[in-house]
């Protein structure tokens, strides 16, 4: 049993709510899974990519980062925030920084890329995770979050959503997927890699290839409806969309609401209960198997 909010807001003018309104949602939901928590924001853009990075606390991170500089002979714009740094980097250099920290910096992980994209995620409760990162600080367009209760593993940050395998592309998930090993070796033979063995990365694995095939975020989506096993609700965020998929069976809780300025989605109405004008929102339950999906440009 865990917990999933998101927030798509359809005016600009509305962007420094997102995250005073959303970590209200994540907590919310702590009931549903107070083992951790992390979520995605989208917020401005990078003149080139926003590598989130995590360690095991700021002084590593600032090893780490410091050594990038040294090596590459300049500073790079970041953001620290508690066991995360956000660094912002030229395109071209990704792959090569990517590489250096693989082998010069051990304990410190990408856990996204994107030029609006940042996640941030931790073991704890979702009140204390939100409050660690100032996510009622953050401003943006939309963004994910979830609470974990773990059932299948242990209780670790690597094991803690979103999922993120694609460049601004992220995933939280509530359920059990029951192919997702067949599934991991199929997209590794496809160029894939995963950090964890984890069903959710999995899924946001499977996103990431059918895009990277030419497909739409809602295609996507449909296609897992039948390459996916199991019973799941995915929340997904992409540069500029947001969109929610319910297996078959829809065993797993989900409400949503829509009005003019916002869409939302909690796992129980009551993670929406805060929103501004939800009195007079479009709430609905989503329908088993069919791809809710809305953009913004």
């Amino acid at each position: 049993m865990c917990g999933i909010v998101g927030l798509f807001l359809k005016k600009p003018e509305l962007e420094p709510q997102l995250g005073t309104l959303l970590a209200k949602m994540l907590e919310t939901m702590t009931g549903r899974g107070p083992d951790s928590a992390g979520f995605a924001v989208y917020g401005s853009d990078a003149a080139g990519v926003k590598l989130t990075l995590r360690g095991p606390d700021q002084a590593a991170l600032a090893r780490a980062v410091s050594g990038l500089e040294e090596v590459f002979k300049r500073s790079f714009d970041k953001t620290e925030r508690d066991t995360h740094t956000v660094l912002s980097v030229p395109a071209e250099r990704e792959e090569q920084i990517r590489t250096w920290l693989k082998s010069n910096a051990p304990g410190i992980d990408v856990v996204s890329a994107g030029r609006r994209m940042e996640i941030y995620k931790e073991v704890g409760l979702p009140a204390s995770v939100a409050e660690r990162f100032d996510l009622a600080g953050m401003a943006g367009s939309h963004g994910i979050g979830h609470t974990r209760m773990a059932t299948e593993s242990a209780v670790t940050t690597n094991g803690a959503h979103p999922f993120s395998t694609g460049t601004d592309e992220c995933l939280v998930h509530n359920g059990s997927l029951s192919n997702h090993n067949d599934m991991r070796r199929r997209l590794e033979r496809e160029g894939l890699t995963f950090a964890t063995k984890n069903d959710t990365e999995v899924a946001a694995g499977y996103l990431s290839w059918r895009m990277r095939e030419g497909a739409s975020l809602k295609e996507a989506l449909e296609s897992s409806l039948t390459d996916l096993d199991g019973f799941f609700t995915f929340v997904v965020g992409t540069e500029t969309g947001f969109a929610v998929v319910r297996d078959p069976i829809a065993c797993k809780p989900a409400v949503m609401a829509e009005t003019d300025d916002y869409v939302a989605f909690g796992s129980e109405y009551r993670a929406l209960v805060g929103l501004p004008g939800i009195d007079k929102a479009r709430v609905f339950e989503p329908e088993p198997a069919k791809v809710y999906a809305w953009e913004r440009h």
